[in-house]
């Protein structure tokens, strides 16, 4: 498919609800929005397939839409480390980082997804940070035989511990995914997880204070989870 025809797709599921919801929301944001919710693109996205050069076209859209087709598009195998630190720096607003590192993104399947990930946790940067506890969510979900041991994970859950105190909202949120996939992974790592949710406790995320604190002891204290890994 062409740039423009993938625009005019995204276009042909223009929401006006989710028009005014990201005006609300995000006012002064450079990039303008459609309405399109993430779940619905995701489903467009494997229509178009993958295709690095058509990611990179779509990435210089002001359409947000368009920016995140290009996030889930792009082609894991094509994508350097230039690249990635290039466009770290061009997350807009913050809106485009969740896409960027989870939500099943691209970049978790680069094969120095591990690399990049420990890089960026350990940045002073506070957006890398973000991206990289997006990419340890990510890698928690991994069933390869080449994912990181427990160690690995633990290591990272003491490094959340030790900085969270310093973390603004965005940059808690970020640790708080990252704790509900590792702490879905094994009996081990729920434990060590869920005492340090219980120890941040509800994350008041959103400023209009139209949505309820995200709590991560909800995801991992249930019936069906400890029942699931046995604890």
């Amino acid at each position: 498919m062409t740039s423009d025809a993938v625009l005019a797709l995204i276009e042909s599921h223009r929401d006006e609800r989710g028009i005014q919801h990201w005006n609300q929301r995000h006012a002064d944001s450079p990039m303008r929005s459609v309405g399109v919710g993430l779940t619905k693109l995701r489903k467009l996205a494997k229509q178009v397939g993958r295709d690095h050069e058509l990611a990179a076209e779509l990435w210089q859209s002001d359409l947000y839409e368009a920016r995140v087709m290009a996030l889930l598009i792009d082609d894991p195998k094509k994508i350097s480390r230039e690249q990635a630190e290039r466009q770290v720096e061009e997350l807009e607003g913050g809106q485009l980082a969740h896409v960027f590192s989870s939500c099943d993104a691209s970049l978790a399947k680069v094969r120095y997804v591990r690399e990049l990930a420990d890089d960026w946790m350990g940045s002073d940067d506070a957006m890398r940070q973000r991206c990289g506890y997006g990419l340890l969510y990510e890698m928690s979900k991994s069933k390869k035989k080449s994912a990181p041991d427990d160690d690995y994970f633990s290591a990272w859950i003491a490094h959340i511990d030790a900085r969270r105190g310093a973390a603004d909202a965005d940059l808690l949120m970020a640790m708080a995914g990252a704790l509900m996939g590792v702490g879905k992974r094994n009996a081990r790592l729920h434990g060590e997880a869920l005492a340090l949710a219980r120890a941040i406790g509800p994350i008041d995320w959103d400023p209009t204070g139209k949505c309820d604190p995200f709590d991560v002891v909800k995801h991992l204290d249930n019936e069906r989870l400890r029942t699931k890994l046995g604890v």
